[in-house]
């Protein structure tokens, strides 16, 4: 298993970061979150956890060790692959799940793209004694005072990936101003904010722009 992988950001793209350790660009897949903290050129440092299929061999990797175990952890749930698994940490921090799953909130886990109702009550009833309860102050409740308080930090995971991306600043501003609406549709209807498709439908109005 590789641990981690640690060296200069070759390239970034949307949910993917090429990390070059002793001459080879290792692409490693990771959250628009994740993506956002990384700069090219700069050195890197990311948990890992390489996930062996028949026809691939991908890389996964994750802002510290704790993401990567709630990652591993939500994969012995039925139904849930590496890619379901890596769009939960998309949507919500270690935290915001250990919470969500704690307190039974199915429209937290129905935010994530491809989960319904029915997927949300059998991944509550299989992960309830799985996660446990929430290491520190960074689950749902702290990202709703935060949000009550300041900046969405939506804006700033979004504004920070765009940039990150190669985007101009004014570029980034006028992307996030144009999903806002987008955004404040989902918070009110799930309470959560969709960063992955969020930042997908920035880069689309960012390429009709040019």
């Amino acid at each position: 298993m590789i641990a981690f992988v640690s060296g200069p950001v070759a390239a970034l793209a949307p949910t993917t970061a090429v990390i070059e350790v002793g001459g080879v660009g290792m692409a490693v897949q990771c959250t628009p979150t994740t993506i956002a903290g990384l700069r090219v050129g700069e050195h890197a440092r990311l948990a890992t956890t390489l996930v062996v299929r028949e026809d691939s061999l991908t890389l996964y990797g994750f802002a510290d060790d704790d993401e990567r175990q709630v990652f591993e952890i939500l994969q012995t749930a039925s139904g849930v692959g590496p890619r379901l698994a890596q769009a939960m940490l998309g949507v919500h921090s270690p935290d915001a799940l250990r919470l969500a799953v704690s307190t039974g909130d199915e429209k937290a886990l129905t935010a994530v793209p491809g989960i319904g109702k029915k997927g949300a009550q059998k991944l509550l009833l299989e992960l309830k004694d799985k996660l446990g309860r929430p290491l520190g102050t960074s689950g749902l409740v702290g990202a709703q005072r935060a949000a009550a308080t300041g900046p969405a930090p939506w804006t700033e995971q979004l504004h920070s990936a765009l940039i990150g991306l190669g985007y101009a600043g004014r570029e980034a501003e006028e992307a996030v101003g144009a999903v806002t609406p987008q955004a404040e549709a989902a918070l009110a209807e799930t309470g959560s904010v969709p960063v992955p498709q969020l930042l997908r439908a920035a880069l689309q109005t960012l390429n009709r722009a040019r």
